[in-house]
């Protein structure tokens, strides 16, 4: 029986199979392991995902030595990705010799089929500056492309070579491909990031100001005081951002809303009403004004962790033109006119919330003021047809956003 690839993203947090062997048996600045400690290790990578692990552990292993692949080849491939850390030759037996003691225990239940991109993960392999790129590319052509790929990812790590911002993003398209979650292709790669750039919106769904309000109409108080909610909002770069970006975009949505001439009263009001009241800093004699610049100190205090060298710019002078989002915005204002944020506790009128997003869209900035939009619309379940998502769609293109902006959160309220 042959089964298809499985959503691993569903299974696994991280990596698994051989390659998270490879993974545990590599520990920087450890001594070189036995084949009991191998062995131990390998008994916890098959517990993996209630069992599923052993399935994964014995289907990479079976690949390989149902491959032409010499010993030497095998053996060379896995050192690259371990760092010579257990090395069977130095413990009286073949790569194969090993490789079937662990196929012994953790047999492969089913043949897997394997239609990744061999040829794209070999040459991505053969360019790049990782020992023994040819074995690697040697494995993935003849044993499958998932499996070398993430042995590459391994030998990577391990070696800590450093990539580059391009090189990074194509192992993330690859990484994609194969299903896997995020971190089994980013957690551990030692990246040259660019430097922060405010005008690249290369985050895969919402920023600044507007991302953190829906951070804090989740359930952050379920185990997180305000303070490290919003350093953790701060902090959560998307996947693929220079470190720090998102502290950059909100550090400059809250200089903005603080220059801005809004009263006090109406940033107090756009913060209980895009957060669903989700933080009521209203309850807690805090006025809208005193909350931004917490939130631009605790900005300040990430950036200077992470990014010390990124200098703010001044707020400079919005140039965007507001006519398109308050078109946008006027015509959805009768549906949320009607329906009230926090209905059955301190209740804000929709008509209240919507007011202030207009002032912040011709009096701050078009951009946050139709990223706040989406934050209002969502608050409120506006129920909105396709014609008026796509258009979403073509503004957040505009302004440079990623298309998961709008999907995100929106396409649930379209009505069919």
């Amino acid at each position: 029986m042959v089964r298809r690839r499985p959503a691993y993203g569903v299974l696994y947090e991280g990596d698994f199979g051989l390659s998270e062997l490879a993974a545990r048996v590599f520990v920087d600045q450890a001594p070189a392991l036995d084949p009991d400690q191998v062995l131990a290790l390998a008994a916890e990578v098959a517990g993996l995902a209630e069992g599923e692990g052993a399935v994964e552990l014995g289907g990479d292993v079976r690949r390989l030595l149902e491959s032409s692949l010499p010993d030497d080849v095998l053996r060379t491939a896995w050192l690259a990705a371990t760092r010579h850390r257990f090395d069977p030759a130095e413990h009286g037996t073949t790569m194969c010799g090993w490789l079937a003691s662990l196929a012994d225990r953790w047999p492969a239940r089913e043949a897997v089929t394997d239609d990744g991109p061999r040829e794209a993960v070999a040459a991505c392999i053969r360019t790049s500056s990782v020992p023994e790129p040819s074995a690697l590319a040697h494995v993935t052509e003849e044993a499958g492309a998932d499996l070398g790929f993430r042995l590459f990812l391994r030998a990577l790590k391990a070696h800590s070579l450093r990539i580059e911002k391009d090189e990074y993003d194509r192992l993330v398209a690859l990484g994609e491909k194969f299903g896997h979650p995020g971190p089994l292709v980013h957690d551990g790669l030692d990246v040259r990031w660019p430097p922060i750039d405010i005008a690249r919106r290369d985050a895969l769904g919402d920023v600044g100001f507007s991302h953190l309000t829906a951070w804090f109409a989740g359930s952050w108080h379920h185990d997180a005081t305000p303070e490290q909610a919003l350093r953790q909002a701060a902090a959560a770069d998307h996947e693929g951002q220079t470190p720090g970006s998102q502290a950059a975009f909100l550090l400059q949505d809250t200089l903005r809303l603080l220059d801005s001439p809004l009263p006090t009263s109406a940033l107090s009001t756009l913060w209980l009403t895009a957060t669903a009241r989700g933080y009521n800093i209203d309850q807690l004699g805090i006025d809208g004004r005193d909350w931004l610049r917490q939130i631009a100190a605790t900005c300040r205090d990430v950036l200077r962790d992470v990014a010390p060298a990124y200098t703010p710019p001044s707020p400079a002078a919005v140039t965007e033109p507001a006519d398109p989002v308050l078109r946008e915005l006027r015509a959805v204002a009768p549906l949320m006119a009607d329906r009230s944020v926090s209905p059955h506790w301190e209740p804000i009128p929709g008509a209240e919330g919507t007011a202030i997003v207009e002032q912040v869209v011709t009096r701050v900035d078009p951009d946050l003021g139709f990223r706040l939009l989406l934050r209002m619309l969502d608050v409120l379940s506006v129920p909105l047809t396709e014609g008026q998502c796509a258009r979403y769609q073509c503004l957040a293109a505009h302004f440079g956003h990623h298309e998961h902006l709008v999907t995100d959160t929106l396409w649930q309220r379209v009505e069919h």
